[in-house]
Order: structure tokens, then sequence, then C-alpha cells
């Protein structure tokens, strides 16, 4: 079995102290289903730990700004939400983007673990993937809400405050552009070859401050990080981790 803890900080952003409450959310692609809830609340300075098969393929999110007595589902949170409310369905609950994503494919190849921190679809909040075992840790520690780049930022909290960044597929996604886009690397564009770095708008904002995580499809160099399966690590997803 394999062991995972959320963890839930105090997050500090470039301009004030902002001590959050976290909805974090669980979606199991294949593997089973953990015993753990699809979805739970956190406050700051708390943790959760539970098991997942030796095979589990899945990803963990936060959301933030949640009220789940009203119109409970993918808008009961300002960013993150998913069908189902408080509890994720787990057939249809993967997360309404913009979310930073801890993915997992576990014992992935028959040899290694693969885990990522994903801003593909944009980002919510920081965040860190550590293990007991020396294998890498993926991260983005950074607050990339305030400096966002104004066609991707937002969406806002009641005091005016980014709570998000998107992506720029997702901002295409949102258009009813994906279908053909650079920034997706979808339809003419679905290669490494045909979907580099430097086509994707803003990919630089989201590589340069948060470089070992994905800032687009083909970031497997610098953001695919591998651990060997028979290690069986155990991972430390923290949530607002402190700045590096």
């Amino acid at each position: 079995m394999k062991f995972l803890a959320a963890v839930s900080l105090a997050m500090v952003s470039t301009v004030t102290a902002r001590t959050l409450t976290i909805w974090p959310a669980l979606f199991t692609s294949a593997g089973g289903q953990p015993a753990q809830a699809t979805g739970w609340e956190a406050a700051a300075f708390t943790a959760v730990t539970f098991d997942v098969s030796s095979d589990w393929n899945g990803r963990i999110w936060g959301r933030r700004d949640c009220d789940f007595s009203v119109n409970p589902g993918p808008n009961s949170c300002l960013d993150g939400g998913c069908n189902g409310g408080l509890l994720c369905d787990p057939a249809t609950g993967t997360g309404v983007p913009p979310a930073t994503l801890a993915e997992f494919n576990l014992d992935g190849d028959g040899v290694n673990d693969f885990y990522d921190v994903s801003l593909v679809d944009g980002y919510n909040l920081p965040m860190r993937i550590d293990n007991n075992v020396g294998c890498g840790v993926p991260s983005c520690p950074v607050d990339l809400g305030p400096d966002c780049p104004s066609n991707l930022i937002g969406p806002f909290d009641s005091t005016g405050f980014p709570v998000g960044c998107k992506s720029a597929c997702l901002v295409d996604a949102l258009a009813g552009n994906a279908a053909n886009s650079p920034n997706c690397c979808s339809g003419s564009f679905d290669t490494p070859a045909t979907c580099p770095s430097s086509g994707v708008q803003d990919y630089s904002y989201f590589k340069n401050n948060c470089p070992t995580s994905y800032a687009y499809a083909y970031d497997d160099a610098t953001a695919l990080f591998e651990c060997t399966a028979s290690k069986n690590a155990a991972y430390t997803i923290t949530f607002c981790p402190p700045p590096e």
C-alpha cells in the first residue's frame, strides 16, 4: 500500500499573510477507490493520512472559498469545485479549473511511480509533493495569483483578491477554441515537435516561477518525476508550503 498525506498550511501572499481553509479533493482514475473521502475540509495546519493501492492512478487538488449549503456541485467553490459538492463524484468529479493538481500514476510502467504538480489547466494554490525515500520533489511554492497576466487572472474573491490564474489552454477551452490550439497542444499541434513551449502563451510566467511543475502538456523533461515503485514511497502533498 502507498501512503499519502494531505497537509494544509497558512498561505503567505506577496501582499499580506492569508490563513486559508482548503477543501482537498481526490479523484481516482484507476487502481481502486481509497477509503478516504473524495472531498473534505482542511483548516490551516491540519493533516490527513490515508492508504491507496500500489497501482493507484489519480489526482488530488485543493478548493477555495467553498459553501456547500447552497448550490452543491461544481460551483460550490470559487475555484477547484467538482460535481458532487463536498464529496466529489467518483465518476465525474475531476475538478473545475483553474486548479493546481498533484497527479500520480503509481507503478505506472511496472517499475516506477510517476508523479507531478500540474499547472496545465491553471493555478489556484501553491503545492509541493514530498516523499520519504529520497526521490525528486516537484513543487509550485509561489502564489501565482497576484502577478498573473491580465488576460489569465482570476477568479477573484469577495475582496477582489485573485484566487486563480488560468492557463492559456483553459482560456482557449472556455472560448471553444481548444480543438486545434498551440496552447493546448491539440489538433495540428499535438506532438512535441509541433507544440514547442515557445508557442504557448505566457508559458514563461508559469515556468519561471515554478520550474519543476508542468506548465504545458510536453513539460515531461523538467516536470515528470519518477520513483522506483519497489521503494514503496510515502508521498506528502503540502498545500501552501513555505517559499523555497
